[in-house]
């Protein structure tokens, strides 16, 4: 990773303290439901965000078939019978890192991540008590999810269910799992629980790195699934008490610290949806969705992933590696309706470029050349071949990088902190974005294979402007003094 001067870095220290609790970094989601979308799409956003060395690969997975008694290997040992066919899908890809990946398979199913941690055990002593069996899963949950869910309900489901074959190997977590009808927050325990809660169609979720879901009715199937047991163990562990008469709450029960304390990057992202100012601190922990003061775009989503509010509230920050919007609609083939919106490196810096699940290869600038099957292996991603992470200029991934670590820093939103050619880009894109739908939709009906050809060329196209004119954009910058570490 570039880190920058001391100067940056000395104040990045003094800062510290007046964040509230707050984590410098850390993912951030936004969550729109269908009926306050301005296109009747579920929307999905989200800014990949982690400390250290990094950087992306981004590229398309076709589908796959496999023979009888394929088996799928999990990373710490554990085995499971693979499927005949997998799903194709776009596949953002964070090498090293166990719980960064991000997806949007063939059927519009789109899944990502923040970490949230929980109060259970460490691993070794779940091991010991047969909680984590066959070393547990993590890094391959979200790939099968992938590979097999053709619905957000399903995904959630078959997760579930690998949690309690294997148990899972992480502090705890809240994957969002969408599709064109409906979302979903599935949050994690390490071991054996987790608890799913429906995003309800007419409000938005802000998700950042806490547990959300509070009050849980397993037998209110339609808005929340769970592990069997969810109440039973909390119960065991003296985390719930039935006897006090409240409902039971999974944050309360499940939170990391017994303190149920708010968090300035919820509040600050509630602010930006709601657009109405709220008091600081509130009162107490708010329900998990909200009502957006007007229906929400894609641009309105990249917007609040853009937000450069301040210390302890700041959404974009420099750890930024992907801020996407996963724009899933129902009202025409998969191929045209799902579009994984994404910048490379942080929101406030980069520009806004579509992808369409439709699209046939992604522009190879894109991802380091590998061959694909040596790329998905678990070798691959967590031992990634020397040089992964140097600086290449003919990678997308360090070409916008290199434009985010020469633009000043500032406090402010999303269009003050980026270039104004970037807006200008993007509202282009946007205009054209019905006229080029419509087309494809033409070739759709006659031939599949022109219709994903004329996508595959139109976002190949976006993609190399885009690149050009970030290469232009850096060199009106001057070259800041910036070290690797």
């Amino acid at each position: 990773m570039l880190r920058p001067t001391r100067t940056t870095a000395l104040m990045a220290l003094i800062l510290l303290p007046a964040q509230q609790g707050s984590v410098v970094y850390g993912c951030y989601a936004v969550i729109v439901g269908r009926e306050v979308s301005a296109d009747g799409s579920v929307l999905l956003g989200h800014n990949e965000q982690n400390d250290g060395r990094r950087m992306l690969n981004f590229r398309r997975v076709p589908a796959q078939r496999f023979p009888n008694g394929t088996v799928v290997r999990l990373r710490r040992g554990g085995e499971l019978p693979q499927v005949s066919r997998t799903a194709a899908y776009l596949w953002s890809q964070n090498p090293g890192l166990e719980f960064s990946d991000a997806y949007l398979n063939e059927h519009g199913v789109a899944i990502v991540s923040d970490g949230c941690g929980t109060r259970e055990d460490d691993y070794e002593t779940l091991v010991t008590r047969g909680e984590i069996r066959q070393g547990g899963i993590g890094y391959m949950l979200r790939r099968l999810v992938a590979q097999r869910a053709k619905t957000a309900r399903q995904g959630v489901e078959l997760a579930g269910m690998l949690i309690e074959q294997f148990g899972y190997v992480d502090s705890g977590r809240t994957y969002v799992i969408a599709d064109p009808r409906e979302a979903w927050l599935l949050a994690v325990v390490r071991g054996r629980r987790w608890v799913a809660q429906r995003v309800p169609d007419d409000a938005v979720v802000v998700l950042p790195n806490i547990h959300v879901i509070g009050e849980v009715d397993l037998d209110d199937p339609n808005r929340f699934l769970g592990s069997p047991d969810l109440i039973e163990y909390a119960v065991q562990r003296d985390w719930f008490s039935p006897s006090a008469g409240k409902p039971f709450n999974f944050r309360k029960a499940y939170r990391r610290d017994r303190a149920d304390a708010p968090d300035m990057r919820r509040w600050r992202g509630r602010q930006l949806v709601g657009g109405q100012p709220a008091p600081w601190p509130p009162d107490e922990p708010p329900p998990p969705g909200i009502a957006p003061r007007r229906k929400m775009t894609v641009a309105d989503v990249v917007r609040i992933l853009g937000d450069k509010a301040g210390p302890g509230r700041t959404l974009s920050t420099p750890e930024t590696q992907e801020g996407a919007v996963f724009q899933l609609r129902g009202n025409m083939p998969r191929a045209i309706s799902c579009v994984y919106w994404r910048t490379t490196a942080e929101p406030a810096t980069s520009v806004l470029l579509p992808f369409y699940l439709g699209i046939t290869q992604v522009p190879p600038a894109f991802h380091r050349p590998a061959e694909l099957k040596r790329q998905l292996s678990l070798q691959y991603h967590f031992a990634p071949p020397a040089r992964t992470f140097e600086p290449d200029p003919h990678l997308a991934w360090w070409t916008f990088k290199t434009l985010q670590d020469r633009i000043p820093r500032g406090v402010g939103t999303r269009p003050e902190a980026a270039p104004s050619e970037w807006a200008e880009f993007e509202r282009g894109v946007f205009a054209r974005q019905a006229a080029v739908e419509s087309r494809a939709l033409e070739l759709w009906q006659t031939d599949r294979n022109a219709a994903r050809a004329y996508l595959t060329r139109y976002c190949t196209e976006l993609a190399t402007e885009a690149l050009r004119t970030a290469a232009e954009l850096t060199a009106k910058y001057p070259d800041t003094e910036l070290i690797f570490e």
